[in-house]
């Protein structure tokens, strides 16, 4: 029971950072209708992101101040997505609007010279971020039973992006917009709903999010060029299962993909579990081929 207490909290770890991933992505597909094959890259800017700020704060400042990096890394991580974000939705994707295959095809371009950029800066070998002191420690429930404060920090993030997205969604007048534009574009846009800035605007907040993602990702395992295609098809699915455009959507997609995947890998083992988990999708999809919690947009009612 132990084991499978201890597989169940790593399996809602997985489903905290691919909830990061999904939040950004589930609101700018539905709201766009671009199938953004990029986004993992979005993950790796943020991963290398807290990488750069790991480095400076160690050559800048005393060993006994090196953990001041984690707040630095948080905040930076998920404003080099976003502009990253809004550059690219300026320059590119703008241009995609409506047009499905050709923002497959330009996206997995923009993520193959975002992915040998970060080889030629970077390089190729894997680089790790050491986690700060106070997440190096568990909270210890029983025997065997014991929870990483970095998994518990991540599940936290997590739960702040989520609550600060409805916040953002179902509580202010930009949320407001943005909503008024997934559902109708051209009735808001006659209303003086500013659609571009929407676009712009949720694009690189979502941008930010997975960057918020990645910077995760660096406590828990190593970091490389080809970090975002490790969580790229999980993250669609996320969004697939539960529904684009869904808050509630994204996080029972999440739950389900995570929880779901660490369960059939634990009965099974990591092959088979995907091919369970994938399996399960299939045949959700069948039923609810929008999503669980689908809403009404533009992308899916194109």
């Amino acid at each position: 029971m132990e084991v499978f207490l201890m597989q169940l909290f790593n399996g809602i770890s997985v489903s905290s950072i691919l909830l990061l991933a999904a939040l950004g992505l589930a609101i700018t597909f539905g709201l766009m209708g671009v199938i953004n094959m990029a986004h993992g890259e979005f993950i790796m800017t943020g991963a290398y992101t807290a990488y750069v700020v790991q480095n400076l704060f160690q050559a800048a400042l005393p060993a006994g101040m090196l953990d001041w990096y984690c707040p630095a890394a948080i905040i930076l991580s998920f404003l080099t997505a976003a502009v990253l974000g809004y550059v690219l939705e300026r320059l590119v994707i703008c241009r995609l609007y409506g047009r499905t295959v050709d923002s497959l095809l330009v996206t997995w371009g923009i993520s193959l010279i975002l992915q040998q950029a970060a080889r030629s800066i970077f390089g190729s070998p894997n680089v790790g971020v050491k986690a700060p002191s106070f997440l190096e420690k568990s909270l210890r429930i029983t025997g065997m039973l014991s929870l990483p404060y970095k998994r518990l920090f991540i599940l936290v993030i997590a739960v702040v992006c989520l609550v600060g997205v409805y916040l953002l969604m179902y509580k202010t007048r930009q949320g407001r917009n943005i909503r008024a534009v997934m559902q109708n574009r051209d009735m808001a846009a006659s209303l003086g709903v500013n659609t571009r800035r929407i676009d712009s605007m949720t694009f690189a907040i979502g941008s930010g999010l997975a960057g918020l993602a990645g910077c995760a990702l660096t406590w828990i395992g190593a970091i490389g060029p080809t970090l975002g295609t490790n969580y790229i098809v999980d993250t669609f699915m996320t969004v697939v299962v539960g529904g684009a455009g869904s808050i509630v959507g994204s996080v029972f997609g999440a739950g389900f993909i995570g929880v779901g995947g660490t369960a059939f890998e634990f009965l099974t083992n990591a092959s088979i579990g995907k091919v369970l988990i994938f399996l399960c999708v299939i045949i959700l999809l069948q039923f609810r081929p929008k999503g669980i919690f689908a809403i009404s947009s533009r992308a899916l009612e194109e």
